[in-house]
């Protein structure tokens, strides 16, 4: 045994290495000391389990040293990999929803590069508020009184029900109390924020006179809850802000309506189904609105306290809100946002979440039919061009789509799953969806047809 463990090279022999000192220059010397001892005792349990194993010091150094090089690659590569969105799901959720315009960026990148004024009056030169200039821009587009902002719209709520309504009732439509991703739960939240769900109708159907039976004493508010991500049709009935406006006045209640998404335009003009505005809301009557900035607003990660100054104040200045408050850096990403909305004839071609809503398909055709040829060519199967739809996503919208092209790259025996699978190891990961026994490609998001082509050499063979 000694002789086999005779071929076990040191640590600073590994180091001295042409590859080692690689590893030290990159990655630095305590992190490839450690790497270079597991691969030492990796050798060491080899050579053991194997003494006739050839056992030349200074090829194992070399191996060792390699194979520390990469373990070390492998370890710093980040987690956070640029992917193409190519699933036909223009807001995805586990892609990171929203893109930001070029002014989010810019605006974002000098957040992050220098000091600003984030919670400093320049006038008084005394200790400010973070969100006031924000919080300014929003009110103007929403015509609101006021508007307080958060990391996002579970934190709005959440932060509006802890700060109106602990301790008392809230009284919520038994159809909408919502489930969306992650497990959030409406009366989770309102249990999480102390206060008592009191729900009112069926899941089919609420009428006026069911929210004024269950209003009493304990009342703190009413709440409306648009649900997002599905639809309840049929034989229905949904009491709106407009009905309930005048019963939370007469009660001298306050009217909450979440809006979920939110948007701040009319989204027909890209040939979408019209969805409530945060200002349509506001004509409504709804005393506070909550919505979301990475969905249809096409921001950052943002939750929306919009309305009544008095009780956007008192969220304001609830505790809760310096644990869930925005970082300087979204904020300035956001101000940003915001301020296109001034011009919104000039939304889509400044926002890429309305560019991508705004894409004619006679444009995805003819992209379609330029990539067809060069993909086929490059990886030696067969694409067709195929008709589809896209959806919104993040739980906007969830029954309308948008007329939409892919590529379709047909895969028999079963392998669809396999051939997604290698596009998803692509130096830049390609998502699409598997379908009909085939893998498509929605290009409704594809931005950079260049780069998508330029790595598809790396694709590994797949049987056709």
């Amino acid at each position: 045994m000694g002789r086999a463990f005779a071929g076990l090279p040191s640590v600073d022999e590994v180091l001295r290495t042409r590859c080692g000192q690689d590893c030290v220059a990159q990655f630095g010397h305590t992190a490839t000391v450690a790497v270079v001892r597991e691969g030492i005792d990796g050798l060491r349990a080899l050579l053991k389990a194997e003494p006739a194993m050839a056992s030349d010091r200074s090829a194992n150094a070399d191996r060792i040293a390699e194979d520390t090089h990469a373990a070390l690659l492998a370890r710093d590569a980040s987690r956070m990999v640029r992917v193409f969105n190519l699933t036909g799901t223009v807001l995805h959720t586990n892609l990171g929803r929203a893109l930001y315009a070029a002014d989010a960026v810019n605006a974002a990148t000098q957040a992050m590069r220098y000091p600003l004024a984030l919670e400093y009056d320049l006038e008084t030169g005394r200790r400010g508020q973070r969100d006031d200039a924000v919080c300014a821009l929003v009110a103007e587009l929403t015509g609101a009184e006021d508007a307080c902002l958060v990391n996002n719209n579970a934190s709005a709520v959440l932060l509006v029900l802890a700060a109106l309504g602990k301790g008392r009732e809230t009284i919520v439509s038994r159809g909408e109390l919502i489930e969306i991703g992650g497990s959030f739960r409406m009366p989770s939240i309102m249990e999480a924020a102390g206060t008592r769900l009191r729900e009112v109708g069926t899941t089919n159907r609420t009428h006026l006179k069911d929210y004024r039976a269950a209003i009493g004493p304990e009342t703190a508010l009413l709440m409306k809850v648009h649900t997002s991500n599905y639809l309840v049709q049929g034989f229905t009935k949904e009491t709106g802000v407009t009905e309930l406006a005048p019963l939370a006045r007469e009660a001298g209640l306050p009217l909450i309506d979440d809006l979920g998404s939110g948007t701040l335009v009319d989204l027909s003009r890209w040939g979408l189904v019209r969805e409530r505005t945060v200002q349509d809301a506001m004509r409504d009557g709804a005393d506070l609105v909550t919505f979301s900035g990475d969905k249809l607003l096409g921001g950052p990660q943002a939750g929306f306290i919009v309305g009544r100054r008095d009780l956007v104040r008192a969220c304001a200045t609830h505790p809760i809100k310096r644990a869930v408050r925005l970082d300087k850096v979204r904020l300035a990403a956001l101000e940003a946002t915001l301020k296109l909305y001034r011009d919104p004839d000039r939304l889509a071609g400044k926002l890429p979440t309305f560019a991508a809503f705004a894409r004619p398909v006679d444009a995805l055709k003819a992209l379609a039919e330029r990539l067809a040829p060069q993909v086929a060519a490059i990886t030696g199967r067969s694409v067709e061009i195929a008709d589809t739809h896209s959806q919104i996503g993040s739980g906007s919208l969830p029954l309308e789509t948008i007329p939409s092209v892919a590529l379709r790259l047909p895969a028999s025996g079963g392998q669809a799953d396999r051939l997604a699978s290698s596009f998803r190891r692509l130096p830049i990961p390609v998502i699409g969806r598997v379908e009909g026994g085939a893998v498509l490609f929605d290009l409704r998001c594809l931005d950079d047809e260049e780069a998508f082509l330029a790595q598809l050499d790396a694709l590994e063979a797949q049987p056709c």
